[in-house]
């Protein structure tokens, strides 16, 4: 990989970062390629009770630090059950998921290498406000899945549902 450094310090208080509703739930970018020199994206995402579609990353690891809720993780075939401080890494090419129980649940995503700040931009909105989105009518149609997975293909994801 072609070692990249970043260009001056970067830094964001609470409440800053681009806000997207992302998958029924509320991504805020943090940091991406461009701020970290090529080295890690991380986005702060707010995610209401439910389960995240069994996917699996083919080029980046993902990192998860849950600042609030209650969260389990399948990572392969580990269950992690999380809360407020709990570390959780899932590595390229292992499927994973994670459920809700308590939420919203607030987590940092870093994702290494960087890239996957690209999918969020394909597969979200801006959002109105800093909150999660309005609740769908109902669930996505098998177009909308498809639609959903070809563009995870297209960034380096696979979905498994």
């Amino acid at each position: 990989m072609n070692e990249e450094i970043a260009a001056k310090a970067y830094g964001l208080r609470e409440g800053e970062g681009e806000a997207r509703w992302w998958l029924g739930g509320l991504a805020t970018i943090k940091a991406t390629s461009k701020e970290t020199g090529g080295h890690y994206t991380l986005v702060e995402v707010l995610e209401p009770e439910g389960e995240a579609p069994l996917h699996v990353h083919h080029r980046e690891d993902e990192a998860f630090w849950v600042l609030e809720g209650e969260v389990t993780f399948q990572i392969g075939e580990e269950t992690i059950e999380a809360s407020a401080g709990s570390f959780v890494f899932g590595p390229r090419d292992v499927p994973h998921t994670f459920t809700v129980h308590s939420g919203p649940a607030r987590i940092l995503f870093l994702l290494s290498p960087p890239g996957f700040e690209e999918f969020i931009y394909a597969t979200s909105e801006p959002a109105k406000e800093r909150t999660l989105p309005p609740a769908p009518e109902g669930p996505p149609s098998e177009a909308e899945m498809e639609q959903l997975g070809a563009l995870a293909r297209q960034y380096g994801s696979e979905l498994l549902v």
